[in-house]
């Protein structure tokens, strides 16, 4: 009896080879994107759908780990848990990383994809394919090849693991060999929640699809390892069974297919499986048209778009391959977060995130984010400038550019019956983007522009006319340094409200003044590329009054630093509180180019102190001798001691700016230290580090990491 149920198996495996789709295995036609990464490489593995096939409601974006040991290769997204497959090779059941005969590496990676190679068995070698295609769909392409001398019994179990008993499997469609499930996702997040208003879906469904013949599927609750015990069954109980269970009408913790294969030697074949989510009340029809589209579709085209969107990029080449990785991460970052026009805007936007998806991140632009465009201009300069066209056209009539803008509009978030701006360093973006397209067209409307919102913040953020800057009455968001803040706020644990926490609207803020010289200096480059020579000599005048002001009132001679004064009278204090607590802030005068060379070389003095500002992995925002710097990232939106890379990259603008080159390059080196520390261990971007420990809780995967790419391409530039 046992003779025959193995006979009838071999039988049944050599049938179903009459369809396995041949193909080819995917090339990367330019020799500088093919990669090599290892596990412990800093390889950044977030993946997100091509903008033109993308959405902001129901968007689904996913981590690929291909570095865990005790996990089979998988992809996870937000809300969704996981996706991968095993494999069972022989009868051999190969369930985790650290099991396969060649771990997988890393051989190309871009904004919506990635490929691998590995071998799960010896003789059994794949490349891998994973392709987030749209919002709603994402596919596993696994190119086999049998490079034995004989001949394999392959089976693979491509699985949704949900890690919790929350999955109901809805029914299976015969005629579309599909798996449907249906579940429900939170809008609740850690950081913060989404919009509640906002379409987001929170009733969805998954389908889970093959190109290849299902030979079974099932539901079940069961860890991973409880799962191996089930496809790995005792071949020689009587009553074994080699197909799943065919759950349907329950709910349970995971889902997977199954198929199997003969490989014989030099054999290859094409398998793919597919996972579709979207919310429960959109139309099922389309989304299986789409997938099946994509079963037999050639999939070279999409690496070789890929291939045709770097070509812009320079291609640098770096003594030390872990800042090509970082390179490269950094840009596809930037694109992995771009979305198309939608809403309110006729332009292409951006959220600060597409995988993890949370509220604050998915609130539209913000002009301090808006500073990854001068990263992302290179890798495509039409869309970085579409980006900032967002703002000129929802610009207020005034001159306002408001907090955030996108598909929802311009957001005011009026407070005292004062709208609120954000940190105005929209001139500074457009230059920059401007000297990489070289598109005249750009550069006149965002002059214009420009010149409307600089001309705005004269009447409305210098409300005692004294040439310097006050932050708005809802300062805690508009100054970009939110809590945790040792000048702006008031109480070490920020126990008041608003109001009494935030003070930044009662001084006269240096980091604003600073901001406003730079904006000045920014539009009188702009006016003289544009050829309005008498526009360029008033800007620069106005930009040096405003530094004279800050130089005369904002210095101060014993600490050899820059501070923010009191509004009313110039002091050094606020109430009892003395103002003169050194921040990161102060060394802006360096990227403004408002600091006379005497007093840069002692900036340079504070700058270089290792128990204030030189730390380990960058500069922090306060200095390490304050009595409330803190070194411990536990959450978002700290100003205490973590390290924001975009403004350790206006440090070295600075720096770079009075001819500290040296000094500029041992920055970008701690700025690299604390990206690639991540990289290795987790494979994400940070909202912020720590400057001096290598543990960090916060945002991942934030949109203005992505400056990494400028930094690079600037340091090129210094040799």
């Amino acid at each position: 009896m046992k003779n025959i149920l193995r006979f009838s198996g071999i039988i049944i495996i050599f049938l179903l080879m009459s369809y396995i789709t041949h193909g080819q295995p995917l090339t990367v036609g330019n020799s500088y994107l093919q990669l090599n990464a290892a596990a412990d490489d800093p390889l950044y593995t977030t993946y997100a759908a091509a903008m033109q096939r993308s959405r902001l409601y129901g968007d689904k974006a996913y981590k690929m780990d291909y570095y865990s040991g005790n996990v089979p290769l998988n992809y996870s997204s937000d809300q969704s848990g996981k996706m991968y497959n095993i494999w069972k090779v022989n009868q051999v059941v190969v369930n985790k990383m650290s099991e396969y005969h060649v771990r997988p590496r890393v051989v190309a990676s871009f904004p919506d994809m990635a490929i691998l190679e590995y071998e799960p068995f010896r003789g059994i070698a794949v490349q891998e394919l994973f392709f987030v295609y749209s919002s709603r769909t994402a596919l596993v392409r696994m190119y086999v090849t049998n490079t034995d001398s004989i001949s394999h019994a392959v089976e693979v179990y491509p699985v949704i693991d949900l890690d919790k008993d929350s999955l109901f499997a809805d029914r299976w469609d015969e005629a579309g060999k599909a798996y449907f499930t249906k579940r429900y996702e939170t809008k609740k997040r850690l950081i913060s929640n989404l919009y509640a208003k906002a379409p987001y879906p929170t009733d969805v469904m998954d389908l889970f699809t093959a190109n290849f013949e299902i030979y079974s599927y099932g539901g079940y609750n069961q860890t991973p390892d409880e799962f191996y015990n089930t496809i790995k069954t005792d071949w020689y109980a009587e009553n074994r069974n080699d197909s799943l269970n065919g759950i349907t009408g329950k709910r349970v913790r995971m889902i997977a297919l199954h198929g199997k294969f003969v490989l014989q030697p030099g054999a290859s074949a094409d398998i793919r499986y597919f996972r579709g989510i979207q919310g429960l009340q959109e139309d099922t029809d389309s989304l299986m048209k789409e997938i099946e589209t994509l079963k037999n579709i050639n999939l070279q085209p999409f690496v070789d778009e890929n291939v045709a969107l770097f070509a812009s990029v320079p291609e640098i080449e770096f003594e030390n391959p872990d800042e090509k990785l970082v390179y490269l991460g950094a840009l596809n970052l930037v694109r992995g977060c771009m979305l198309p026009p939608a809403g309110k805007t006729t332009h292409n936007f951006y959220v600060f995130s597409r995988n993890p998806v949370w509220g604050w991140g998915h609130g539209h632009q913000v002009l301090h984010e808006s500073l990854s465009m001068m990263a992302y201009v290179y890798l495509d300069a039409l869309s970085a400038e579409g980006s900032q066209r967002v703002y000129m056209e929802q610009q207020g009539d005034d001159g306002l550019i408001a907090y955030r803008h996108g598909p929802r509009g311009a957001q005011t978030y009026p407070h005292k019956g004062k709208p609120t701006t954000s940190a105005p360093f929209y001139s500074w973006i457009n230059w920059e983007v401007y000297e990489v397209s070289g598109d005249r067209q750009f550069l006149s409307d965002a002059y214009k522009s420009g010149v409307e919102y600089v001309e705005w913040l004269f009447k409305n953020r210098d409300t005692d006319g004294d040439g310097l800057f006050e932050w708005g009455p809802y300062g805690i968001i508009e100054n970009v340094r939110d809590w945790y803040n040792a000048v702006f706020q008031v109480s070490a644990e920020r126990y008041l409200d608003v109001d009494k926490e935030d003070i930044s609207d009662e001084l006269e803020c240096l980091d604003l003044s600073l901001m406003v010289v730079k904006e000045l200096r920014s539009l009188s480059k702009m006016a003289g590329a544009l050829g309005k020579k008498k526009d360029a000599r008033k800007w620069s005048h106005k930009a040096d009054e405003i530094s004279e002001k800050i130089n005369d009132l904002m210095w101060d001679e014993e600490t050899g630093f820059y501070y923010h004064i009191n509004k009313k009278d110039h002091s050094w204090y606020f109430m009892s509180r003395d103002l003169r607590r050194q921040e990161i802030i102060g060394f802006l005068p360096l990227w403004a180019e408002a600091c006379p060379p005497e007093r840069a070389e002692r900036l340079v003095e504070t700058l270089t102190d290792p128990d204030k500002f030189w730390r380990k992995y960058g500069v922090p925002t306060l200095a390490a001798d304050d009595p409330w710097y803190s070194p411990y990232v536990d959450y978002c939106c700290k100003w205490n001691g973590p390290v924001w890379l975009l403004w350790d990259y206006m440090v070295f603008d600075g720096l770079v700016n009075y001819g500290y080159n040296d000094l500029a390059r041992q920055l970008a080196g701690k700025m690299m230290l604390a990206v690639t520390t991540q990289l290795k261990k987790n494979h994400n971007y940070w909202e912020s580090f720590s400057p001096d420990n290598d543990v960090l809780n916060c945002p991942s995967n934030y949109i203005w990491d992505s400056i990494m790419a400028k930094l690079l391409i600037r340091l090129q530039e210094l040799k």
